[in-house]
């Protein structure tokens, strides 16, 4: 097993539906298993915050401009200033998709210029470019663009659109920002072999909500 591999994950659970008892079971894991953060939608931040107060290890992680990315680069400052506020300490913004497909580069690299701005000396931000949604041309730019705004990492997916993960998503990530800055994968990564191809490729945070599963080995029916 790779060493430490929950020191490696964003332990995960952002859908809709999510109720304060599944958080704080999620929260609890957290706690046990000791990963690397919670991920959590922005209304949960401050209950993780005040759960993990005592276990500062364990990061509080949540989503800006998520799932779609299509709000402006002023509603994401503003969205990253409040979740820092109630303790969020990484940040993982969905870009502007449309306008990177659009070839809006000036666009999206303000889009996430604004994200590392708001967040900069309070919280790592991660930049999601949705790869599912790109061709390799874009994918490419899209890291580029990350990289030229300062982001601290590179994110494959919401795990909310058509797709993942994949190894060679993360390859060509990986290869595109250099080892300098982090590449997370998440969405579909459902088993300790997952996670290990996706390290293997380059990927430095495994983003999952079946965080508990993959430690012990065991492989998850999960869909992110």
């Amino acid at each position: 097993m790779t060493k430490n591999i929950a020191q490696m994950i964003d332990h995960t659970l952002l859908k809709a539906d999510a109720t304060e008892v599944e958080v704080t079971t999620l929260l609890e894991e957290a706690k046990q298993y000791k990963f690397a953060s919670v991920c959590i939608n922005p209304t949960w931040v401050k209950t993780a915050a005040e759960f993990l107060r005592a276990t500062p290890e364990v990061k509080v992680c949540t989503v800006i401009g998520f799932p779609l990315g299509a709000t402006t680069p002023e509603v994401k400052a503003f969205e990253t200033k409040n979740v820092i506020e109630n303790g969020a300490t990484e940040v993982d913004m969905v870009i502007n998709i449309g306008a990177l497909k659009d070839k809006q580069y000036d666009l999206v690299e303000k889009d996430i210029k604004a994200v590392v701005d708001a967040a900069k000396g309070n919280a790592l931000t991660k930049v999601i470019i949705e790869a599912c949604l790109l061709t390799d041309e874009e994918k490419v730019k899209a890291c580029q663009l990350a990289v030229k705004a300062g982001a601290n990492f590179v994110k494959t997916s919401t795990g909310f659109s058509t797709g993942g993960a994949t190894v060679e998503d993360i390859t060509l990530m990986r290869k595109t920002v250099g080892p300098e800055i982090g590449v997370k994968a998440s969405g579909g990564i459902r088993s300790l072999e997952d996670a290990e191809a996706m390290i293997k490729a380059g990927a430095t945070r495994i983003g999952a909500s079946s965080g508990v599963k993959i430690v012990n080995g065991e492989t998850s029916s999960s869909a992110y």
